[in-house]
């Protein structure tokens, strides 16, 4: 029995995903993804039009997965000072959990792509970024962060951190966890 077009589709992007995870990095082509598959290129493209718009799907997944768990951290969590922790440490265990992806949002898995996938990935960060101020300046509220604190520069520190996390890991062939020294870590980063 033949897969039903949304199943192969999200076949094509799991198989994707496990092809990014090798840690030697080599570029994924739609020939070798097709013989993975056991298909031809032809019917790769009957699912997507193009290699960016399986790439694209790829990012959607982290969009909708990220963004998922960030809304609900901040809905269950009050505390502005711990809404940041819990988010910079869902940020390091999602890409622990999803190494092929962490390819994705480090730009390596972009090399050579189309141009607007890069773009859609800065977005997301700009994004992330967004989220991780305007938990701040709930902490800056409630009494948690000096009165000088710049929120803004705050913020982009935590995600330079992240993204500094997510390349070491990708980087070291995933042999570096993005949560080694973790409790660490955030002690130094929250007592700014």
């Amino acid at each position: 029995m033949a897969a039903k077009p949304g199943e192969r589709k999200l076949q094509i992007l799991q198989t994707i995903a496990e092809m990014l995870e090798q840690p030697k990095g080599e570029k994924i082509t739609t020939a070798a993804l097709a013989a993975r598959l056991d298909l031809s290129e032809a019917a790769l493209y009957r699912h997507f039009a193009s290699k960016a718009q399986m790439y694209e799907g790829l990012i959607e997944f982290i969009e909708q997965t990220v963004f998922g768990l960030i809304n609900k951290i901040t809905s269950e969590e009050k505390d502005g000072l711990k809404q940041v922790e819990q988010i910079l440490a869902m940020l390091l265990r999602f890409a622990q959990k999803n190494r092929g992806m962490t390819r994705v949002l480090i730009g390596d898995a972009l090399v050579n792509e189309n141009e607007r996938l890069q773009l859609r990935i800065n977005q997301f960060l700009d994004r992330v970024e967004t989220t991780l101020k305007q938990a701040l300046r709930i902490a800056a509220t409630q009494g948690a962060l000096h009165a000088e604190t710049d929120v803004g520069a705050q913020a982009n520190l935590l995600l330079c951190f992240v993204i500094g996390r997510w390349t070491q890991f990708g980087k070291s062939g995933y042999a570096r966890d993005p949560m080694e020294q973790w409790p660490q870590q955030w002690a130094l980063l929250s007592r700014i």
